[in-house]
């Protein structure tokens, strides 16, 4: 036998046929596919006529049409061919081009100068983005896991940046345009009830310098009287020349606009991760050989680029090693380790939830505590009144830093999987700290609604509350301010000391304590904690999210600088494509909570008679009726039918539709992710197929004399190896080819 009979080839070089392809693992499954799925004697017969043409050895023959018009709308530089073929290539398609009309032409012309232009704004944009340099090198010198919270905290400042456009230009800015044009603006006047009396707005005399100070960290005095906060807005009506501005529509339609963009953003890039996750964290043997084998760019030139892409393709490595050790202990476990795992995670939850009782109660003791003192209006000293004033703040700061410890504490007995225990870790401390928030809003809407007198006159505790929107907003206000001075406080004087005593100490306390690890679990709660006050409080203070935009866009440097220069990375690693989903999910649950106290307080709670734009209604959702009422008859009767329970009905049916829809389409998607596996697995069969038959050919080739006929002969020509291309590159085209394809034989 022969070697260079594995490969029929004729005088032009051009390869006739292929026995030896024919008995691939993937060309039998593609033959045993096709005969399952073919249904009806004629597309029986045709796919017989297919396979008895393909099985018959002809490979030679199948026409590559359908795939140069495939390759034909591709650059010619992104064809996987020599550079001589895709000279030979370009030449061929300028000679196509010159026999087309002009118009088909100028077509083509124009198609690919926008899609040049296309490609160089995409790539002119992704330059522009925020932060780009310093994500980067944090990526290559801590991971990707890092990368993430980083990631996370750039989209919550161009979010936070969004939201304040809007309530800037639909709130603040026509009010500011009207003060300098001749606009008439009318405001909601006091009509001298009891209601509508409101002290704190008489302007204050001259006050101490440390009363500035108060003020300016708790939101009161002076900056009561601003932008700030919702007392400000008492304008009704703007009338412009040509139109009527009505500031309370704007004011409660902003509020909704806010709250269902970041429902969609948050959706949006969920969608995105969950659909990366699905692609990528079920074949873990395909992870490694993408990161071993294809995972370097080889277009990287700069020396301190390689390094840093270097350093992160390690860090997955390790990453995706320390999982599957983990995964291994977990299967060899025996049923008496599992008994005593669960008893043991089954007391620690139970202290788990005693913990977090006890700091609910204590939070809301403290912010009843910080109402009466306010109230009582006693001023001791200046310490003293802001310890007042930041009480709840205070105490919910110190949970929230004491809880998280404990959980890393508690969890190091439970015995789950990395990724599992950053997930677990953070849902405690997510119900932690958005809880807390739900407990000081209960505290104080429990002294709201408590009236002295009974009946409520004005609905509300109009005697210790005379604005109590501001009141709500000046406690977000202080909870935001409260907590970027934590995080910078902890920077300063907790990681910076702690990394000089463990560089500079040799004590075994120093050893002990080690240096600074970068906490994911708590870093990203601090942010998700802070949106969520965002959230609620922008209804209560329109400025609220340029002071987080503010706050977060220093939060990143204080980060970076700490992270940099104080921290190592973790010693247990976890993955980011899973960890970018997990934020937005958590961060979902963040905007879910912020809704329900704003719409409690937009459609349940009677506004403040003495300030704000919705004076005149009794609570804020009754702006909406009341101007459809004056709309016409038309517009209003749409609006009515698209309000009615007859279009809600019809809603929630296409709605189920919909949604049984995309989840058959993604029981379809998981089909093909499936069968695009195992055509991975073919191929690499396919390979160990071929490079066995060519060892046994070789082995067992006989050595006979020089005058026999069947001497055996082994080419290494190149017409050999380019046979061998060509007839392994049709293979993998047939065997990768669905069943119903058009195969030309």
């Amino acid at each position: 036998m022969e070697v260079d009979s594995v490969f029929f080839t004729d005088r032009s070089g051009r390869v006739a046929s292929n026995p030896l392809l024919d008995q691939l693992p993937s060309y039998q499954s593609l033959l045993y596919r096709r005969k399952s799925s073919s249904s009806g004697p004629k597309r029986r017969s045709s796919s017989r006529g297919r396979i008895g043409s393909s099985s018959s050895g002809k490979w030679s023959t199948v026409s590559r049409h359908e795939d140069n018009q495939k390759t034909e709308q591709r650059a010619v530089r992104e064809l996987s061919k020599c550079m001589q073929d895709k000279r030979r290539e370009m030449k061929q398609r300028l000679v196509e081009a010159g026999k087309l009309s002009s118009w088909s032409q100028w077509r083509e012309n124009t198609s690919r100068y926008l899609k040049r232009l296309r490609e160089d704004t995409h790539e002119w944009m992704s330059s522009l983005k925020l932060w780009r340099g310093d994500i980067h090198a944090i990526e290559g010198m801590f991971g990707t896991g890092i990368l993430s919270y980083f990631s996370f905290l750039r989209f919550l400042v161009l979010l936070n940046f969004i939201i304040f456009l809007l309530m800037f230009g639909f709130v603040i800015l026509p009010i500011i345009i009207s003060s300098h044009t001749s606009a008439n603006t009318t405001y909601n006047q006091s009509d001298g009830s009891v209601c509508s009396q409101y002290p704190i707005s008489a302007r204050r005399g001259l006050v101490i310098f440390h009363e500035h100070i108060t003020d300016l960290l708790s939101g009161g005095g002076f900056l009561e009287r601003t932008y700030l906060f919702y007392g400000f807005y008492r304008v009704d009506k703007i009338i412009f020349p040509k139109f009527t501005y009505n500031v309370p529509l704007a004011y409660l339609l902003v509020t909704i606009a806010y709250l269902v963009l970041s429902l969609i953003w948050i959706v949006k890039r969920s969608a995105t991760g969950f659909k990366r996750n699905l692609v990528q964290d079920e074949d873990r043997f395909q992870s490694f050989c993408n990161k071993i084998f294809a995972g370097w760019d080889f277009c990287i030139t700069n020396e301190s680029a390689a390094k840093l892409k270097r350093s992160s393709l390690l860090y997955e490595l390790k990453t995706d090693l320390e999982e599957e050790r983990i995964k291994q202990k977990i299967a060899d476990r025996t049923q008496r380790e599992k008994c005593r795992i669960y008893v043991i995670r089954f007391i620690l939850n139970l202290f788990v939830i005693g913990v977090l009782a006890a700091c609910f109660y204590s939070i809301y003791v403290a912010t009843i505590f910080s109402q009466k003192a306010q109230m009582d209006n006693k001023k001791e000293n200046f310490i003293v009144d802001l310890i007042y004033e930041y009480l709840p703040s205070i105490v919910i700061t110190l949970a929230n830093c004491i809880t998280p410890l404990l959980f890393s504490v508690i969890i190091n007995f439970e015995d789950y999987s990395p990724a599992f225990e950053i997930r677990f870790t953070l849902m405690r401390c997510v119900f932690m700290r958005l809880t807390s928030i739900g407990v000081l809003l209960f505290s104080l809407w429990s002294q709201i609604t408590k009236c002295n007198t009974d009946p409520c006159i004005c609905g509300y505790n109009h005697v210790l509350y005379s604005c109590w929107e501001t009141r709500v907003g000046q406690e977000m206000y202080k909870l935001a301010i409260f907590d970027f001075i934590i995080i910078f406080a902890v920077t300063v004087f907790v990681e910076f000391p702690r990394k000089l005593i463990v560089q500079h100490c040799d004590c075994g306390l120093a050893k002990w304590v080690g240096q600074q690890e970068f906490a994911i679990p708590q870093n990203v709660l601090e942010i998700v904690y802070g949106q969520t006050i965002c959230w609620i409080g922008t209804f209560y203070s329109p400025m609220l999210p340029a002071i987080c935009t503010i706050k977060y866009f220093f939060i990143f440097y204080i980060k970076k600088v700490s992270l940099m220069n104080n921290c190592r990375p973790a010693t247990r690693p976890f993955r980011a494509s899973s960890s970018n989903f997990f934020f937005l999910g958590v961060l979902l649950i963040g905007l879910a909570l912020a809704c329900l106290p704003v719409i409690v307080s937009v459609a349940q709670i009677n506004c403040s008679q003495a300030c704000g734009p919705f004076v005149s209604y009794n609570t804020s959702w009754e702006v909406l009726p009341h101007t459809i009422s004056q709309l016409p008859n038309e517009v209003k009767t749409l609006l009515y039918a698209l309000s009615s329970e007859a279009f809600a009905v019809c809603l929630f049916v296409f709605t189920c539709l919909a949604m049984f829809y995309v989840i058959a389409l993604a029981g379809a998607y998981k089909r093909v992710i499936d069968q695009l596996r195992d055509q991975l697995v073919m191929e690499g069969r396919d390979k160990r197929f071929l490079i066995q038959k060519l060892c046994q050919a070789q082995r067992s080739s006989p050595v006979k004399s020089p005058g026999s006929r069947s001497q055996t002969r082994v080419t290494r020509s190149p017409s050999y190896h380019t046979s061998f291309a060509n007839n392994f590159n049709e293979g993998l085209f047939l065997a990768n080819s669905p069943p119903d394809s058009s195969t030309h034989v």
